[in-house]
């Protein structure tokens, strides 16, 4: 520890080894160290207003640069307060690190400030929780904790760091005599007890770094894998009906560039694509082979079917509304979610975007036409999107949310990153607007988390900073995380957020109204949120009037450019457009 002042130097010296630019948290005694180490390293150190959306961001961070995403919060309910964004990770199966703060480790369990069991806590929503116990564990616990989240199946990671490991030897030797009584203690007592604190001091700042068995990050397939690419192969050089659907855990752990390399891939296979999650985007706001709409009924008539990334879960019927005469390639790191609800014809355990490169290098196009299922499922396709454009309605009073919608998808520029966070208004926004390229599409993933919004657009800012960043919130879901258009203030980040406010948690009343004839807890109110914005340093607009919104939309444009966060509050006029869609 001879180089650094102190423990959290140690800290901000590994992060910044591991490639993390920024650092996301909200700062408490337990963890200023950490904070003050991750800038002297390089680091960009962002606080947020609530520890949920430092993990939020971390996790954002993740999904747009392949690394992983950390942040840091204070003991006990600033750990607490992330397990929500924790948990998200963890079934979205993204690599992110926690580090929590912790009382000093000669006062654990004696009742002081903030002190729990964080482990306990921590280890059924992470994939590792561990504890620091020396200053020589920093480095060697980091390291560990790098790996862990990022081989197998990804997900969030939980290091407890105890104050008493960061901050300066002198200040702790301190911390200790006072706390202690030993400073005061006179006589052979006291001299006995001021050598066994030194000892503790000793043992804490000079014991030997933890020695910790290296793991491996494989980025390429195993053998057995390898060896399940010839069956993929002859089972798309006959089929005439091919599907590829692309999940979530397709994209994890890819940096831009190995995205770039993975949309080759499917570009070589050539057959009909539908997008799930993080890969939406991945083919480009156009692409002859992807399908946005109609997947189910292409599903029931494929005759080779490869899911990848995608679990067999509500999303996908839990594979029971896949044709079962297909052949089902199942693709997924998680052997459990290989075969979970409906076993497959082929099962892979891999990273299925390192799969679907190689493949696409030994398969190429298929051997089949497959002119008239690509007519049948685009027929399917233009007529869903005729569907959609003939609701859009452009007259008042209020505003049309499709209408809406299709006027933000002409006006998004090339390089946006799009953000969903919310139930009705943002599920109408995802049948229309597009993502324009890969790793330019959050949304919280299958735990269907509401609050991702203000995090996802901080980690996204962070991560693109020359980007236009659209941020979709429910008038519901905003309520969570509108206060970080002050950190988007402090931290000059300007994304744009559109509010859609129809004083409702819509997508609850829509059939608790239906089915139970009361709305009784689903019922807001028309709230000034963008004067709510404005007073955290942001600049609010109120869009009422259909006719205004190209004009809103272009100022929104330009003050985000300028570096001013916008909060565009939209009055919705009622709408029908996804009514019988009951999510439980």
């Amino acid at each position: 520890m001879s180089q650094h002042p102190h423990g959290g130097s140690i800290v901000g010296q590994t992060l910044a080894a591991h490639g993390v630019r920024c650092l996301f948290n909200l700062c408490g005694g337990h963890i200023s160290p950490i904070l003050q180490g991750a800038k002297m390293h390089g680091l960009n150190v962002i606080d947020v207003r609530d520890e949920v959306t430092a993990a939020f961001a971390a996790d954002a961070t993740s999904r747009m640069t392949g690394t992983v995403g950390v942040c840091a919060v204070t003991a006990g309910p600033g750990v607490t307060n992330t397990v929500t964004a924790v948990k998200n990770a963890q079934e979205a199966q993204q690599p992110i690190i926690i580090l929590g703060g912790a009382t000093a480790t000669v006062l654990r369990g004696r009742g002081s400030l903030q002190d729990i069991d964080q482990l306990s806590l921590m280890r059924s929503i992470t994939k590792w929780a561990a504890r620091c116990n020396k200053v020589g564990d920093l480095e060697p616990m980091l390291e560990r904790a790098f790996k862990v989240a990022r081989e197998g199946v990804p997900g969030p990671v939980f290091l407890e760091i105890a104050v008493d490991l960061l901050y300066p030897k002198e200040t702790v030797a301190e911390w200790y005599l006072k706390e202690s009584g030993v400073d005061k203690m006179k006589g052979p007592v006291g001299t006995v007890a001021q050598l066994a604190m030194k000892g503790y001091l000793q043992h804490q700042f000079h014991m030997p770094r933890l020695s910790l068995d290296a793991l491996s990050f494989d980025r390429d397939l195993d053998e057995t894998a390898t060896s399940r690419l010839d069956d993929v192969a002859a089972a798309l050089s006959s089929a005439h009906k091919p599907v590829l659907v692309v999940g979530n855990q397709a994209m994890v752990n890819l940096t831009p560039e190995r995205a770039g390399e993975l949309a080759e891939a499917v570009g070589q296979l050539g057959i009909p694509t539908f997008l799930g999650g993080s890969s939406r985007g991945l083919l480009g706001r156009h692409s002859d082979l992807q399908f946005r709409h109609k997947r189910t009924a292409a599903l029931k008539e494929a005759d080779v079917v490869i899911v990848a990334g995608f679990p067999f879960d509500f999303r996908l019927g839990y594979g029971q509304k896949i044709n079962k005469k297909a052949t089902l390639i199942s693709i997924n790191l998680d052997a459990s979610a290989l075969k979970k609800n409906r076993r497959p014809t082929i099962a892979v355990q891999a990273h299925p975007g390192h799969f679907l490169v190689r493949l696409a290098r030994k398969a190429g196009k298929s051997g089949a036409s497959l002119a008239p299922w690509f007519d049948k499922l685009r027929e399917r396709e233009e007529a869903r999107d005729d569907e959609i454009t003939k609701k859009a309605n452009d007259q008042g009073p209020n505003v049309d949310p499709v209408h809406l919608f299709m006027r933000i998808e002409e006006k998004i520029a090339d390089d946006s990153v799009l953000i969903v966070d919310g139930g009705d208004f943002v599920a109408t926004g995802s049948y229309i607007v597009r993502p324009r390229g890969p790793l330019r599409w959050l949304d919280p993933g299958v735990f269907g988390t509401l609050g991702v919004g203000g995090g996802f657009a901080v980690g996204a800012a962070c991560a693109r900073p020359t980007a236009e960043v659209w941020l979709f919130y429910g008038d519901g879901s905003s309520g969570y995380s509108l206060a970080e258009f002050d950190t988007y203030r402090r931290a000059g980040l300007a994304p744009i957020a559109v509010i859609g406010t129809d004083a409702s948690w819509q997508q609850i009343a829509r059939d608790q109204i239906t089915i139970l004839g009361d709305a009784v807890g689903t019922e807001l109110r028309h709230t000034d949120y963008h004067m709510v914005a404005e007073g955290y340093g942001g600049k609010g607009i109120l869009l009422t009037d259909p006719s205004k919104i190209d004009e809103v939309l272009d100022e929104a444009k330009r003050l985000a450019a300028e570096g001013t966060a916008v909060c565009i509050n939209v009055h919705l006029q009622q709408s029908d457009f996804r009514e019988g869609s009951l999510s439980i």
